[in-house]
């Protein structure tokens, strides 16, 4: 394979004060495509320079030539890169738009201007324009976080949750599609230890999200469940169902009260659990952090492991 290396004289200011400059300095690069600032990105780089205010490069000249090892390029990159390699990203969220009904009785969302790109031309330079937007939404909109403080009045709310029980929690995904009950028994949890994991139930009711199926015959956590749950010390509860709790009970709430009264965050409307493996993927849920309110939509996502 050709390589290829810039010839260059350059001329580096910080933001702070003071300069370096370097006179015909050679650069391996990976291509001989890259533009000048690309190339002054690498060098920057290369030389592991901090507070750059500005690089201008002279006398630019890419050529043929063998790399020598130069730092951030070739063979070191390779291994640098394979050293933090992710795992692919699964969206686990329903999108919301509006006049979406989430759960029966809740008021869908109302999106309207408060500014928009035609009258916005008007405060701003030629060919410059803003769209802003009010949303109108309930708090159990879309996929969305439960805090203690959506049940109980002196529980935690949104603005108390710490991101270390939210971001990045193992995921212990249960597959429960063919189960022949509703409710999810306590005894699907035996075989696992699951204390700090973000357990996910998938049930497969998200495929009738936003239809009127939706809302009746919905899978649920029973109550021996959600204790067995809180006594484990799981972190995280999601399902892809209507409700945590059997929504068409006589208002009983067990599930919810159990877990939230443990500080255990409760996740519903989930979808896409069919792409998560049973072990191994990192769960995220992080909701705004806002003060006095208890629910609030998620961008909840899986991290798969590194193929």
């Amino acid at each position: 394979m050709t390589e290829y290396r810039a010839h260059f004289d350059a001329d580096i200011a910080f933001v702070n004060g003071g300069g370096l400059r370097a006179e015909a300095f050679r650069l391996d690069l990976p291509s001989q495509h890259l533009t000048e600032t690309q190339i002054g990105e690498l060098l920057v780089r290369h030389l592991g320079l901090a507070l750059v205010g500005s690089v201008e490069l002279s006398n630019l000249e890419i050529v043929e030539e063998a790399h020598k090892g130069s730092r951030g390029v070739g063979a070191e990159a390779s291994a640098a890169s394979g050293s933090t390699q992710r795992g692919r990203l699964v969206d686990l969220s329903h999108t919301i738009s509006e006049g979406l009904v989430t759960y029966p009785g809740i008021p869908a969302p109302v999106i309207t201007p408060h500014l928009t790109r035609e009258a916005s031309r008007e405060h701003y330079a030629p060919g410059t324009e803003f769209e802003i937007d009010i949303i109108a939404m309930a708090g159990n909109t879309g996929t969305y976080l439960d805090s203690p403080f959506h049940r109980y009045a002196d529980g935690g709310d949104l603005a108390s949750l710490s991101l270390e029980t939210l971001v990045g929690i193992p995921a212990e995904v249960f597959r429960l599609t063919d189960a022949a009950e509703r409710g999810i028994p306590a005894e699907v949890f035996f075989d696992r230890e699951l204390a700090g994991t973000a357990v996910l139930l998938h049930t497969g009711w998200n495929r009738h999200f936003g239809t009127p199926e939706y809302g009746h015959g919905a899978p649920f956590l029973t109550e021996a469940g959600a204790q067995h749950l809180a006594d484990a010390g799981v972190a995280i509860v999601g399902i892809d169902s209507l409700n945590i709790d059997d929504a068409e009970s006589a208002g009983e709430r067990p599930a919810h009260s159990i877990l939230l009264a443990a500080g255990i965050h409760v996740v519903e409307h989930l979808t896409a659990l069919a792409e998560v493996p049973v072990r191994g993927a990192r769960f995220t849920a992080v909701p705004p952090r806002v003060a006095g309110f208890g629910t609030f939509p998620v961008r909840a996502f899986a991290e798969l492991p590194p193929n």
